[in-house]
Parts: structure tokens; C-alpha cells; sequence
């Protein structure tokens, strides 16, 4: 009769056994998994070999207590259910691939106590540096990165003060530059279809630099609607039936990200209506997954990967003391995509 493992299975591997298993002494065991001394090529390789058999990981905290700080990259962002930061996090990844750092993710479903506490947590790991979304954090938040001694990088806005330094797009200038477009194109009566945006700050941004290039040209927004929860398709379904039942008026519906955008796209078409003669329509995040649309939405692209990429490179650079410029903003310019939605 088995009772699971014995303890003795369940207990984690030591220095000895990597020592016993390679024939190797201790010391010389720590000194090649540290990569530390002159080690020969065959002693090395046979400590790796029985490492890795064995499934031994080195406990670098250990090691960590004497350097003070270890290898990770604590990257705090809202969420992975939309395609945003999923891309950011691969951009990160890649840039980090060459160094010695290993990003590692926090999410805090844009809850500011919950942005708090996985800071917290993340920092008690005494991590290389922080990649963290947005500008706006509670004070404790605020104190604990500027008190951090290590960089940290806000991402995705630019539109407020950085506790070091932040890389990003102006969300308002992204709302103005579509508004713009849209007036342009010959629409006046426009609605809009978004997140709740209390704590989704970029969303807000982009929404207050749309109403007020609207407002210049005395267009105020006809209509709008919101809703809370995953930003899918079906709640984009929703929302443009809703707001046409209420106006059926509308000539455009600006979306604050692509994917209701898309759910609005796919209803509109189902009902027959000419996009974008009668109804024009864009959103916002230039996200790839929508390629395959049935016609192409207009969007903005928001430069996510090169925010992530270079945030990494930044924090690469400075843990390893070759960083460039001492900026405390990058702003990088998203690009209206016209798509099949908007006329131009």
C-alpha cells in the first residue's frame, strides 16, 4: 500500500547532491552554478550535466543576500484577457532573451490595492528592476518604487509624471488625432462605445482628447455607452445595438478598443448597413488578431512593442551600467489606420 511520496522524495535538492552525483566537491558545485573561478571545461560540464539530471535549482536569493538584488524583472501590468499586454510581455521577453534577466508578471486587474500589493510582494523579492503599467498609482505605490534603488519603468502614457521614467503615447493626443480624422472625413453626429473608465486611466485620456477636439469644431457626442467587464465581441454586439436603437441618427461610432469595435463591425453588416457610407466606425490598439475581419476597422496603432522593448533595453542598460540617455520620457507617436471604416 503507498501513502504518495516519502518525505525524503519530497524534500528539495541540496549543493550535496549535485556534489555527489558529479563526483564534484561543494565548493567547486557552487562555483559553477554561481558561473564564479576557474573552473576547467570538463568539471563544469560534468556539475551541469548532474544539475540538470538531477532537476537542481540554485537558490539564488541565496546568492542574492550578498549582490543584494536578483535577476527578475518584475513587470506589473491589468490583465492578459486582452491582446495589449500579452504583446507587451513578448516584446519584453524577446528584448531580455540576450541578458541575464528573466521578466516574471504581476496583474492587477487595473484595482489599485491590488496594483499595491503585488508591488509589494515583488519588490520584497529584491527584483533588478520594474516595468509598470500606467502613471497613476496610490501613494504607498509611489513611495515604494521611488525608494526602490532600481529602475522603473511606467509604460503605455506619458500624460502625467513619471516616479522614473515613463514610455508611452499621449492617450489625449491619440484621442484628439482620431477625433480629427473623423471630422475631417465629413461625420458630425458620433457616438461612443467604451469601457467604464474610473480606473482604465488611458481609456479616459483618450476619451477626454476626443471630446475636446469635437468640442473645438462645436460637435459635442451624441450618444454613448458603457460597460464593464472583458472587452469582447459580443459586448461589442451589444453596445452598437443599444446605442442605435437610442440614435438611430448615428453616422460614426468610436470605439475605445478594437475588439467591441469589431463586435460592432460584424452587427452593423449583419444588418445590411453600408460601412463606411452610412456608419463609419474605429477603435483603437491596431490589434493583428482582426486581420482576418471581414473589413478592415480603423484603429491606432499604440506602439505597444516598441513600449515594451524598450523599457526592457532600459533596464538592461542600466543594470548593466551602459544606458545612453538619461530621458525621464519617451513619447512615441501612434499612427491612424484608415482601414475600410473610415472614409478618407
Amino acid at each position: 500500500m503507498t501513502h504518495g511520496k516519502s518525505s525524503d522524495q519530497n524534500r528539495s535538492l541540496t549543493l550535496r547532491d549535485v556534489s555527489e552525483a558529479s563526483g564534484v566537491s561543494e565548493m567547486t558545485v557552487s562555483r559553477v552554478l554561481r558561473n564564479r573561478g576557474d573552473v576547467s571545461q570538463g568539471t563544469r560540464k560534468k556539475v551541469l550535466e548532474a544539475a540538470k539530471r538531477l532537476g537542481y535549482v540554485p537558490n539564488k536569493i541565496a546568492g542574492a543576500l550578498a549582490s543584494k538584488r536578483v535577476n527578475l524583472v518584475a513587470v506589473i501590468i491589468p490583465s492578459m484577457s486582452n491582446m495589449v499586454f500579452p504583446e507587451v510581455m513578448s516584446s519584453i521577453s524577446a528584448e531580455l532573451e540576450e541578458t541575464d534577466l528573466q521578466p516574471v508578471v504581476g496583474l492587477t486587474n487595473y484595482v489599485p490595492e491590488q496594483e499595491e500589493k503585488v508591488l509589494y510582494e515583488m519588490l520584497s523579492w529584491r527584483p533588478s528592476g520594474v516595468i509598470i503599467a500606467g502613471l497613476e498609482h496610490t501613494d504607498a505605490a509611489r513611495a515604494m518604487m521611488r525608494n526602490a534603488g532600481i529602475p522603473v519603468i511606467e509604460i503605455m502614457d506619458v500624460d502625467g509624471e513619471p516616479v522614473d521614467t515613463a514610455v508611452g503615447i499621449s492617450h489625449r493626443r491619440a484621442g484628439r488625432k482620431m477625433a480629427t480624422a473623423i471630422i475631417k472625413a465629413g461625420y458630425k453626429k458620433i457616438g461612443f462605445l467604451g469601457t467604464k473608465m474610473p480606473l482604465d486611466h488611458r481609456a479616459r485620456k483618450r476619451f477626454e482628447g476626443f471630446t475636446q477636439a469635437l468640442a473645438k469644431e462645436g460637435i459635442e457626442i451624441a450618444d454613448q455607452e458603457f460597460y464593464s467587464g472583458g472587452s469582447a465581441l459580443a459586448k461589442g454586439r451589444e453596445l452598437t445595438e443599444a446605442l442605435l436603437a437610442r440614435t438611430p441618427d448615428l453616422d460614426f461610432l468610436y470605439y475605445s478598443n478594437d475588439m467591441i469595435g469589431a463586435g460592432g463591425l460584424l452587427h452593423l453588416r449583419e444588418q445590411g448597413i453600408d460601412i463606411p457610407g452610412q456608419i463609419g466606425l474605429a477603435g483603437f490598439n491596431g490589434v493583428d488578431l482582426l486581420d482576418g475581419l471581414p473589413q478592415q476597422l480603423a484603429t491606432m496603432d499604440a506602439c505597444r512593442r516598441d513600449i515594451g522593448r524598450i523599457a526592457a533595453r532600459i533596464i538592461a542598460d542600466r543594470t548593466a551600467g551602459t544606458e545612453q540617455s538619461s530621458d525621464t520620457k519617451i513619447e512615441l507617436t501612434p499612427k491612424i489606420q484608415f482601414g475600410e471604416t473610415l472614409k478618407r
